[in-house]
This record gives C-alpha cells, structure tokens and sequence, in this order.
C-alpha cells in the first residue's frame, strides 16, 4: 500500500482548516485517514507558532516506513528539520509560449520599423537645414538686394502704425457716430 503524508482540508467556505494525516494514497482527499500528525491554519500570520503544529517524532516513523510527503508538506517538514527538501528549480515556467514570442517579435520588427523611418526623416530633415545653412552662408548678396532690403524694412513699420485691427476701427466709428449723434441735440 502507497502511504501519502498529505492536507486534508476542512473548515467552512474560506476559511481553510487543513489536517497533515498519513494515509492511502488512493483515499480521497478528504477521506478516510491512517494517522493525523499534525495541523496547518493558513489564515494565521506566519511567524505564528500554531500555524503549523507537527508531531516530528511520527512525521519521521512514517517517512521511515515509506510514506511520500506532498510538496506542501515536504515544506513543513523542511522547516521543522525532520527531512531536507530539494530546492525546485523550472527555468521555463515564466516563459511565454510560442504566440507570444511571435507577437513580440512582432512588435519588436515595427518599432525598429518606425525607428528607422523617424531616424531617416530627420536626418532628411537636418541634411535641408544644413544645405540651406551653407547656401545663406555661400550667397553674397549684391548692392541692390541690399538696398531693396532697406527699403522694404523701412516702409514696413510704417505700413503697421497706420493699420489697425478691425475691431478697434468699429470701436473707434461707434464712439465717433456717438459724438456726432449727441452733438446736434445740445446746440
């Protein structure tokens, strides 16, 4: 017969109450049990003392004779120093599956995609300011386009002093409409 040292669960809906118990390893969960050895609350803080309560003396008679401890319970016999437990190791457990990889890849190829054309448009970009740079920097320019300059930048501030915004032309029209309407009742 196949012996399990195993959780038996018990307490109401959740609000878990586990057994250690040796039994068969065909018995169901919950079932019919050789030896209870010990308690597990899991809802208790875990520098508890009572969080686990364990009877090592038969824990070690009952591993004696040939009983397989679940991985839980390996890991409170562990801590109790009743039997060591090998460390676990899964690499590929965090791993994402195949779908997963192509889609990265996926996204990986246009972000480098767009990368690329952002890095080619301004480098276009720079290479235009740059050949616009050393042909300002090439033309010379000539005694007449110098003084068409001049004379363009001297007409221009006066053209702005005589021009205004429409809105205060309306103003301006209303009060003076005011004025002249008012005017003809005093005299």
């Amino acid at each position: 017969m196949a012996l399990s040292i195993r959780l038996s669960r018990g307490g109401s809906k959740k609000r878990p109450y586990y057994r250690i118990v040796v039994a068969d390893a065909r018995s169901p969960r919950d079932g019919k049990f050789i030896e209870k050895i010990g308690n597990y609350n899991p809802l208790l803080g875990k520098d508890d003392e009572k969080r686990v309560v364990l009877d090592a003396d038969r824990a070690k008679h009952w591993l004696g004779v040939g009983a397989q401890p679940t991985d839980r319970v390996a890991r409170f016999l562990d801590a109790a120093g009743v039997k060591e437990r090998a460390a676990r190791n899964n690499p590929k457990k965090g791993e994402p599956g195949e779908k997963a990889k192509e889609r990265a890849e996926e996204r990986a190829s246009k972000a480098a995609e767009a990368a690329e054309a952002a890095e080619a448009a301004n480098q276009a970009e720079a290479e235009a300011v740059m050949a616009a740079e050393v042909e300002a920097a090439t033309e010379e320019p000539t005694p007449e386009a110098e003084a068409v300059a001049e004379a363009v930048a001297e007409e221009t501030p006066a053209a702005d002093v005589n021009e205004s915004t429409p809105d205060a032309d309306a103003g301006d029209t209303a009060a003076s409409e005011g004025e002249s309407a008012q005017a003809p009742a005093e005299g």
